[in-house]
Parts: structure tokens; C-alpha cells; sequence
């Protein structure tokens, strides 16, 4: 099925790549805010490693849940839906680089859950902290987010909306890590403008990519690109 090579765990992590983009903008601060200042007893790279295993953790289970909630309303769907189904991964990655996810409404109770957590952390060791928060971190506000856990309950089972979201999670990892232990560098290097830039070249030629993989439901099959790109 065509939905399947666009809805796997390879195009979940370049999802996640595109995202950290967003997310150090929106989880960023949040994410640094964890980190050890001097003086603290804790270890700079316990507390990232310890709230990426625990974030990480976080999407498997929702994945889990997703892909399993979601095994049966895929088989209600139709033989001609399947077939246009794919290109959702084509907007979302549209959507991702102009972002318009801004424009999704935003869950109120999410955001009251940001607050409570937020009170909640004070006080708390490092690692603790940070354990709680990467745990929480699926269920905080945010756009990509709702729309890569739609994917997964289309994954068709919880093993495969485990893997979809664990990959999605690990493509997040490397630019979050980076923010966390290389602040200071990474405020320097890396300006919201050219993290804009970035994220509308990396959407824009992943959705070129993945349209081009999908030509064949338009009706030109042309050569197969997959000996040369594959997601």
C-alpha cells in the first residue's frame, strides 16, 4: 500500500528533524530550564540524558495507544481514500516549514496542564525534574505534535505507532540535546531566522521528495526514485 511508504519510521524521523526546529523555539526554554547552573551537584548530561529517555518513553506509549485505537477505522476506510491518504505526510510537511500549525487550536486543558507542571517542578532535584517533564512532554500543547499522532492511529497497529512515534521522538533528539548542554553556543549560532530559513528548505524538499515518491496516484509513474532516495 502506498500509505505505507510514507507512514513509516524513516519519514516520522525526518519529521522530527524538521520539527526540532520548532520545538527549540517551543520546548526549547522549557527543555534548557532543567539544566544544572553553577553550583548544582548534577551532572549537565544526566539530567539531558535522563529527560530524552523519559520523552522518548513518553511518545512510545502514545504511539502504542494511538496505533492501536486507530487498527480498526482503518479498515473502514475505502480502496480509492487509501489511495490519496499518503499525501497528508506531503501538507504536513508543508504545513510544518510555513508554519501553519500555529492556526490549529490549541487544547486548553494542555495548557493548564503546562501550568500545573511547571508549579510542580519547583523545588525538585534536577533529574527528577527532568524525568517528569520529558514524560509529560507528549501531552503539552503542540501542533506538529497532534498531527504525527494522527498519523500513528493510521499506523494500522500499537507496535507500528510505537515505532512511527519513536522515531519522530529520536529525530527531535539531536538539535534539543544540542540546545540543552550548548546553550550559550547555540543562542550565538543559531538565530530564529536562520533556524526559519532551514525549516522551510527541510519541509519544503521533504514534501517535494515524498510528493514525487507519490506521482504515481496523478498518473505519472515515470522512473522509481527509491534507488537514489528512500524514506
Amino acid at each position: 500500500m502506498e500509505f505505507a511508504a510514507v507512514n513509516s519510521p524513516a519519514a516520522a524521523f525526518v519529521a522530527g528533524l524538521v520539527t526540532s526546529l520548532h520545538c527549540a523555539g517551543m520546548c526549547g526554554p522549557l527543555a534548557c530550564g532543567l539544566m544544572p547552573v553553577k553550583g548544582d551537584r548534577a551532572d549537565v548530561h544526566t539530567v539531558s540524558t535522563t529527560y530524552h529517555v523519559s520523552r522518548l518513553t513518553g511518545y512510545a506509549v502514545l504511539g502504542g495507544v494511538a496505533g492501536g485505537l486507530g487498527r480498526l477505522p482503518l479498515t473502514w476506510l475505502t480502496e480509492s481514500a487509501l489511495r490519496w491518504l499518503p499525501w497528508v505526510m506531503v501538507v504536513f510537511f508543508i504545513g510544518l516549514a510555513f508554519r501553519l500549525d500555529r492556526r490549529l487550536p490549541k487544547l486548553a486543558v494542555l495548557g493548564r496542564l503546562t501550568w500545573r507542571l511547571q508549579a510542580w517542578l519547583r523545588g525538585r532535584s534536577r533529574v527528577q525534574a527532568a524525568a517528569a517533564l520529558g514524560l509529560a512532554t507528549p501531552l503539552l500543547p503542540c501542533g506538529p505534535l497532534y498531527f504525527l499522532v494522527a498519523l500513528a492511529l493510521l499506523s494500522g497497529s500499537a507496535l507500528r505507532g510505537v515505532e512511527f512515534m519513536l522515531a519522530f521522538g529520536l529525530g527531535t533528539v539531536p538539535l534539543l540535546w544540542l540546545a540543552q548542554t550548548q546553550f550559550q553556543w547555540v543562542r550565538q549560532r543559531l538565530s530564529p531566522l536562520w533556524l526559519d530559513r532551514t525549516r522551510i528548505v527541510l519541509g519544503c524538499s521533504t514534501a517535494l521528495v515524498i510528493g514525487w515518491r507519490l506521482r504515481a496516484t496523478l498518473g505519472f509513474p515515470g522512473p522509481d526514485p527509491s534507488s537514489f532516495i528512500c524514506f
